[in-house]
Order: structure tokens, then sequence, then C-alpha cells
């Protein structure tokens, strides 16, 4: 399964008509201009805007053809701050991809995670998708202790470092989706 922005989504499913009706890349190329040309549209009106919870589109299928779109609600938005110094990004990408990103594609309750890197304060931001507080808060610590383990293990290795916790922790809290 995939998660991914509005924008992702509907890329994805004009490639994948694209392939499936078999249209010249001329087509495929305008269709892509236009999807590249949205963004740059006014946002709608306040009377056109629903006070609905904020949602998130979920593509699931690998087949050519095969698309199933879904629309999630993201109930809860885990948001946590490391250290992280300019020569060691790297590392932690890496023992970001080899520990919590496995470990997050298999909550059944998880939606997306975001990585970024604030190069002024050398300092990585993550912010995790949940669909409902009341799921992510039941993960058992023990679990979440094992992949954080996991994660430290991996980035000694790529960094070099023998610190228990070569990109400490500075900041954890949660955010409201409005």
């Amino acid at each position: 399964m995939r998660r991914c922005t509005v924008q992702k989504t509907v890329q994805l499913l004009v490639l994948k008509l694209a392939q499936k009706l078999a249209l010249n890349w001329g087509l495929v190329l305008g269709l892509g201009l236009t999807l590249m040309l949205v963004p740059l549209l006014p946002a709608a009106p306040s009377w056109a805007t629903n006070a609905m919870a904020p949602t998130m589109f979920v593509v699931e299928g690998g087949d050519v053809g095969v698309v199933d779109v879904k629309v999630v609600d993201v109930g809860v938005v885990e948001h946590l701050r490391v250290k992280v110094p300019a020569q060691a990004r790297q590392a932690w990408l890496e023992a970001e991809r080899g520990s919590w990103e496995p470990w997050l594609a298999d909550q059944p309750d998880f939606l997306d995670r975001e990585l970024l890197w604030d190069p002024d304060r050398e300092e990585g931001t993550l912010l995790i998708r949940w669909r409902s507080r009341a799921a992510w808060k039941a993960i058992p610590s023990e679990e979440i202790e094992a992949v954080q383990q996991r994660f430290e293990q991996l980035a000694r290795a790529a960094t070099g470092s023998e610190a228990d916790q070569p990109f400490p922790l500075l900041f954890e809290g949660e955010l409201q989706p409005q």
C-alpha cells in the first residue's frame, strides 16, 4: 500500500489510466502538465469548503490498471524533533529506513510519515500521521522500545558513534489536523 498526497494520487491515476488505455505519450505529457498547474489555481472560497476532518488519499494496488483509492481521516500527527548533525544526515535517514519505516508500514493505523531536515539548526523533524490518537497510544511501549533499539544500533553503525543515542530526541508532541 502506498500513501500519498492528493497531487501524487492524481498523478498515479493518470499514469495508470494512460497505461491501461495505451494512450500516446503526448497526451500523457499534456495531462501531466495540467496536473503541475493545478497547485497554481486559487484556493476555493470559504463557502465552498467543507468543515470536515482532514483527509488523506491512500492508493493501493500493484498491477497496471488496478488502483483502489481510499479517503481516510487523519486523527493525529505525532511530532518529533531530533538532533541530526549535517555530517550524519545520511546515517539518520538510513537508520530510519532500516528500523522505523518497515515497522510503521506494518501498523494498521499508520497513515503517512514525513522526514524533514533543518540545516540551520541541524535538526530532523518527523511528522507521523495516525488514523486515531487512541490507536497510536495503544501500541505497547515494549514494541516501540524494540524498534528504537534497532534504530540506535543502525545509527551507531552508520555514524561510528558509541553514544547511546546518536540522534537524541529534542522534542516530542502531537498536532491536531485542522
